[in-house]
């Protein structure tokens, strides 16, 4: 077969329509990719959005909580200043999956433990420990940083990445370092800092991502749903002895490892471990 002859049967086939359709399909493919990529980002940012007015509900309950706190602490009222102290916790521990990661600052300002010099630890060690009620300045310094954290959840973009990181840690959390004798040991309320950080995480997973996950992947929507479900379900010992610790540990190691598995079909990066337990 001479050159001539190779060129004219070959030439036919670099633009036969089997060839024009295989390019018209790649090229389709990418496009609905990037059209799937944008319409989960899109679904995540408006959910994110509607994550917020939860968020500044609960910081402006533990807001309300640490003014009555205060107010308690003035009064010399031992057993008002503690039940105070107490209901500030409900919507603080809620709200974690936000403030560790978005505000990490005032995190620490706020609740730093075990080796706490503000916020609520300190207070409690000393309302709870050493039944001392002269703790004013950190009452009102507790209320200046919540103030500051109450402003900073009606302005602070809400980014799914960072979201999705603050579950992760949370969950981490729980199973890693809050079931080894507790956040709040001079309370008595460790456990229920557990079953509130697991309220704010299924809250926070169901409103932002479980949808978009369930439309790409049902069996590992399905997988998180149950795992933080477990989760709840464990926390619902009578006491803290009574909690399954290592049961935990295995099921939010779980969650974490079905958090990062999702967040790439999320469109959104993985949470790196180091991220996780910062």
């Amino acid at each position: 077969m001479s050159n001539s002859t190779a060129f004219s049967t070959a030439a036919p086939l670099r633009n036969s329509p089997m060839k024009r359709r295989l390019a018209a399909a790649i090229v389709a493919a990418a496009l609905a990719s990037g059209i799937t990529s944008s319409a989960h980002a899109d679904a995540l940012e408006d959910a994110a959005a509607q994550y917020r007015p939860y968020m500044v509900k609960d910081i402006g309950q533990s807001l309300a909580g640490a003014k009555a706190l205060r107010e308690r602490i003035a009064a010399k009222d031992l057993d008002g200043a503690q039940k105070a102290w107490i209901a500030a916790r409900v919507g603080w521990e809620r709200s974690e999956v936000f403030t560790s990661g978005f505000v990490p600052d005032l995190d620490e300002k706020i609740d730093a433990w075990p080796n706490a010099l503000t916020g609520f630890h300190a207070i409690e060690a000393k309302l709870f420990g050493a039944k001392d009620i002269g703790v004013q300045e950190q009452a009102d310094a507790l209320v200046f940083y919540l103030s500051d954290l109450d402003v900073k959840v009606h302005d602070t973009p809400f980014n799914p990445q960072g979201l999705l990181n603050g579950i992760a840690r949370l969950g981490y959390e729980v199973g890693e370092n809050k079931s080894d004798g507790g956040e709040s040991p001079f309370s008595g309320t460790s456990l229920d800092d557990m079953r509130y950080n697991a309220y704010g995480i299924q809250s926070a997973y169901q409103i932002i991502f479980s949808a978009s996950l369930a439309s790409n992947d049902p069996a590992l929507d399905a997988a998180a749903q149950a795992q933080i479900a477990e989760m709840k379900t464990l926390l619902d010992a009578p006491d803290l002895k009574s909690l399954d610790q290592d049961k935990l540990r295995t099921v939010s190691e779980q969650l974490v490892v079905t958090l990062q598995t999702a967040a790439p079909k999320l469109g959104l990066r993985k949470p790196t471990m180091e991220e996780i337990a910062q």
